[in-house]
């Protein structure tokens, strides 16, 4: 099917926008990027942790334990709670997770009627923009734990890819785009994961695994 909107969205409790929440506001999010990426744009906010299915999360914020929520729009818009947004944040700030909003169907390798009937569901230009920024992801070493967010969008065939790579605190981060067609979505994906390695994207990336705990495993192609 065809993605669903890729953005990430603040709600908040008295309906402030971000701008407008005030100095030590308490935003609860478990996503990395999405704290490095809300720091990076108000230092002055406090990351809580909040955890939990959408709907309990809604509840933590209702009962006041946070001023405010960052979710994934697609989420809240397919549980029908897209009332509660309060500002769909564009993606010039808060550049989503590789394929935030994008439904995937897994069918075992060799089922090839189960294959075929999931080949009908696939919204081409969807796939094409999913496929360039997983293959980012791989290529520069990334995963779940780092700071992380790429966007693709088509027009026509031609393909446009942003990607960002941050630090925990976000005060340090690197972001840099390139063009290509859709029908080498995958190749303009490594490519920018490439760029991005030469331009201090993985000095970015061992900080951050350092500060985490984690093992530094060289990105491929390093």
């Amino acid at each position: 099917t065809e993605r669903a909107d890729p953005r990430d969205a603040l709600v908040s409790r008295a309906g402030q926008t971000l701008a407008e929440l005030r100095p030590g506001a308490k935003v609860g999010t478990s996503s990395l990027r999405r704290r490095a990426q809300l720091l990076r744009q108000r230092a002055d906010l406090e990351i809580v942790v909040v955890r939990g299915n959408v709907e309990t999360r809604l509840r933590k914020l209702d009962e006041g334990q946070v001023d405010a929520l960052l979710l994934a729009c697609a989420g809240l818009d397919r549980l029908k709670l897209g009332y509660r947004i309060t500002e769909r944040l564009d993606t010039a700030r808060f550049l989503p997770s590789p394929g935030q909003g994008a439904l995937g169907v897994v069918v075992r390798d060799k089922d090839l009627g189960t294959k075929s009937l999931a080949m009908g569901l696939t919204h081409v230009p969807s796939a094409m923009a999913v496929d360039s920024e997983r293959a980012l992801l791989k290529a520069i070493g990334g995963d779940c734990r780092v700071p992380i967010g790429a966007f693709a969008t088509l027009d026509g065939g031609a393909l446009h890819l942003e990607a960002e790579v941050l630090t925990p605190d976000g005060k340090r981060a690197l972001r840099m785009a390139k063009d290509g067609f859709g029908s080498m979505a995958d190749r303009v994906g490594e490519d920018l994961a490439q760029e991005l390695l030469e331009a201090g994207a993985y000095d970015l990336l061992r900080e951050t695994r350092a500060l985490l705990g984690t093992s530094d495993e060289s990105p491929a192609g390093e």
